[in-house]
């Protein structure tokens, strides 16, 4: 590792902001000395906790954490923010909202928000969040607030990253069948049924209560549903100290923390795999030579991969 990685670890450490952000966009975009620096935080980790914030686009995931940073900070708490935004799947560009948002919490003593692209991956989060929050997790947050980018039922990558899951709901928007659909309703440790100002809250409440009622068993945790009006801020509080609570009582779920490292190591080597078969791949022309005898029906892509994979097998 070099000089000035090792000194921006510790300034990130003694509670540099600047430091924070630049190994971030250092790891986020897989410059040289990344993993060295993955290697060496790694130690530093382990001590925050995350809490992920999923839901369908228009529930209101981003204004309710914007309260829920300033009622964390008020309790005194350090929060990092992880705020997921969909790229473009034409330009590669996204429209980083949730900055503009959480514009004045993002002020605050303590608070450090990231907005993160998507960059094409699928399940709410991008590629790097989990390396991102254990950057935030050793610089000494305390609390690490994870929000999706909104995809629907599919979304559920937030599971094997959060320790704690809260799956936001609006009244209004087919509860009925929302609540007995199998994905991202499975997932929550807390329901909100947020914009609870609107017809068909209690409703919406009553169809989630029904479907846990459905799926539980004698001995499985009551699962909270609750109510908020995040523009408002009401029922904001009540969440917080419903959160607060169940995260102090969690127990570490061994087999749940296997089965996340090893998701973590696999994950980890497809897309290192991935990256530098692509890099060598693109720099060597033989990525342009096969697009060229597939446009010229000489060979079939399938064909191609096989070419190229085999060889790196070994049996």
């Amino acid at each position: 590792m070099t000089k000035e990685l090792t000194k921006l670890i510790g300034e990130m450490e003694s509670g540099s902001v600047r430091a924070l952000a630049r190994l971030i966009s250092l790891v986020e975009n897989r410059r040289d000395g990344w993993m060295d620096v993955m290697r060496k935080i790694y130690p530093l980790t382990g001590k925050a906790r995350v809490v992920g914030i999923t839901g369908s686009p228009g529930a209101g995931k981003s204004t309710l954490t914007d309260r829920m940073i300033a009622d964390l900070v008020d309790k005194g708490l350090s929060v990092g923010v992880i705020a997921v935004d969909p790229s473009s799947p034409f330009s590669g560009g996204a429209l980083l909202g949730d900055r503009l948002r959480m514009k004045k919490t993002s002020l605050l003593e303590g608070v450090f928000v990231r907005s993160m692209a998507t960059r094409g991956a699928l399940g709410g989060l991008s590629l790097a969040a989990r390396d991102v929050i254990k950057i935030m997790d050793a610089s000494g947050k305390d609390i690490i607030l994870v929000e999706t980018v909104g995809v629907g039922q599919a979304e559920v990558e937030i599971v094997r990253a959060a320790d704690l899951v809260m799956v936001v709901c609006v009244p209004g928007m087919g509860d009925g069948i929302q609540a007995i659909k199998a994905g991202i309703m499975e997932i929550a440790d807390i329901f909100v049924v947020n914009k609870a100002d609107k017809e068909g809250v209690d409703r919406a409440v009553g169809d989630i209560q029904g479907m846990l009622a459905l799926s539980s068993f004698n001995d499985s945790p009551t699962i909270p549903v609750m109510k908020t009006t995040a523009v408002t801020g009401e029922g904001v509080q009540a969440l917080i100290e419903t959160l607060l609570k169940s995260i102090k009582f969690q127990k570490a779920d061994p087999i749940r923390q296997k089965e996340r490292i090893r998701e973590e190591i696999l994950g980890l080597m497809e897309r290192e795999v991935s990256r530098v078969l692509h890099r060598n791949w693109v720099k060597n022309g033989k990525l342009d030579n096969a697009l060229k005898k597939i446009l010229a029906q000489e060979i079939d892509p399938y064909s191609i991969v096989e070419e190229m994979v085999v060889p790196l097998i070994q049996v």
